[in-house]
């Protein structure tokens, strides 16, 4: 081997070498993440215990643990008025001397309640109209049955109320909830019945879901996420735009269908994702604690230094918004301000002395690091992400639409997928109202009893 070939060789090599280096990098990155520094869910964590499973974003906390000063509680307290009385009589003879006691006048009683739950039974009502003949013209006079009773045989609206509530609040499969109704009330509902039930309160709260939609797109700030669900053994999305009093759930085959969002207005609280982007007419407000995990990530694992006093910064900015719930005085804010594009220049300056990635080919762009990547976002929409220092009730996380995807994600993973694109339009459209009447602090039994009764729930 000449001395050209030898050259070559160990230049083939160093850049073999460094290539290997980077990707051994990213793939103990990857193992790295976890639902704490990254936006991975809990269960992909897996059984292996943590060791450092309590360590938060929040930090300490000058509060004990348990409840605070102040707060009322809630036990177990008797009731002035009992449903039911059970006397339990004193012995008619002392046990010391066997004296007669049955005529002596009570002294005083010892009271203990007992809170149970009457046995669950069917109550049939039956309705009965009156059929008369005029004598004159012989004409036939009948009562009307109500509107909700129109089959020889039916099932009322709180057997149903419960069969929905079951089903689409706490997601219980139609084949157990036929199961439940029979052993709890001994009602042998069928599979199909339940079935079309919930057809039809998803077909009955079509005007009400209209309405939520329209709240929720003219609300002064909006949550916004999306999550992907398996219908019709195919990849669609669920997207959910929500306030802290409504929520609107809908079905989408893509992932960018936002023409539903077209007239939106006001401020819009989402993930960075960058269609979000494309709704005209609106401010947005990045999610922080997205920022934080990422942060947090690049401190655990890369060791940058930048990425820590980051995090200390935003958690700083989180405290003095909630110090000053009306306006954080200005100058706090600009500095704030300032020392968050200090340590942009900072991190970027890091980054700029650190060895070129290696690329494949020639052509496309350079390849960043996750940090750099980061640090340009951050500094491209920085008023997007310190927006909330400025704005009052703009929330520092995107946690209301985490929450509101949350039990979605729950029902995903008990039934799997939906067979048909309309059942997961029916589920978007019931979970709309559930979650709307529950952050109003309606009973939802009441609220589908009276749906099924004709009576639609108007919301505030």
């Amino acid at each position: 081997m000449t001395e050209s070939e030898k050259d070559q060789k160990i230049i083939a090599l160093e850049k073999e070498n460094k290539a290997l280096r980077e990707r051994i990098a990213e793939l103990e990155r990857r193992m790295g993440l976890n639902s704490e520094n990254s936006s991975k869910p809990p269960s992909s964590d897996g059984l292996k215990k943590k060791t450092h499973r309590t360590k938060s974003l929040r930090g300490k906390s000058s509060r004990k643990t348990g409840g605070q000063k102040g707060d009322r509680g809630y036990t177990l307290e008797q009731v002035a008025e009992p449903d039911k009385l059970v006397k339990h009589l004193a012995p008619d003879s002392g046990w010391r001397c066997g004296c007669n006691v049955r005529k002596e006048q009570v002294v005083s009683v010892i009271k203990r309640q007992v809170f149970d739950i009457p046995e669950p039974r069917l109550e049939v009502t039956e309705h009965q109209i009156e059929i008369k003949h005029c004598p004159n013209c012989q004409q036939k006079l009948q009562g009307c049955f109500p509107k909700t009773v129109k089959a020889a045989a039916q099932y009322g609206v709180r057997v149903k109320a419960v069969s929905t509530y079951l089903q689409h609040q706490h997601f219980i499969p139609e084949s157990r909830l036929s199961e439940i109704l029979q052993d709890v009330f001994g009602c042998q509902m069928s599979e199909a019945t339940i079935a079309n039930t919930s057809q039809w309160l998803a077909q009955a709260v079509t005007p009400v879901v209209e309405k939520l939609a329209s709240g929720v797109k003219t609300a002064p700030v909006k949550h916004l996420d999306e999550t992907g669900f398996r219908v019709a053994r195919k990849t669609q999305w669920l997207h959910s735009v929500s306030t802290p009093d409504l929520t609107w759930y809908r079905i989408a085959t893509k992932r960018k269908d936002l023409e539903p969002l077209i007239g939106m207005k006001g401020i819009v609280v989402h993930d960075h994702w960058k269609p979000y982007y494309q709704i005209e007419d609106v401010l947005h407000q990045l999610c922080n604690a997205h920022h934080l995990r990422e942060v947090r990530a690049l401190s655990e694992i890369e060791n940058e230094a930048w990425a820590k006093s980051m995090k200390q910064l935003l958690c700083l900015s989180n405290k003095y918004s909630n110090r000053y719930p009306q306006t954080i005085p200005k100058p706090i804010e600009i500095r704030l301000k300032q020392l968050y594009q200090l340590i942009i220049r900072r991190g970027l300056d890091f980054h700029l002395t650190q060895p070129p990635l290696a690329r494949k080919g020639n052509r496309g762009r350079v390849k960043r690091r996750v940090g750099h990547n980061l640090l340009l976002r951050l500094q491209n929409f920085s008023e997007d992400v310190l927006r909330f220092l400025n704005q009052v009730d703009l929330p520092f996380t995107n946690n209301q639409a985490e929450r509101d995807l949350l039990m979605m994600k729950c029902k995903q993973k008990i039934s799997g997928c939906f067979r048909s694109a309309q059942g997961a339009v029916d589920f978007a459209n019931i979970r709309s109202v559930l979650s709307t009447a529950r952050k109003q602090n309606l009973n939802l039994l009441q609220v589908l009893a009276d749906i099924f009764s004709g009576q639609l729930p108007v919301f505030s």
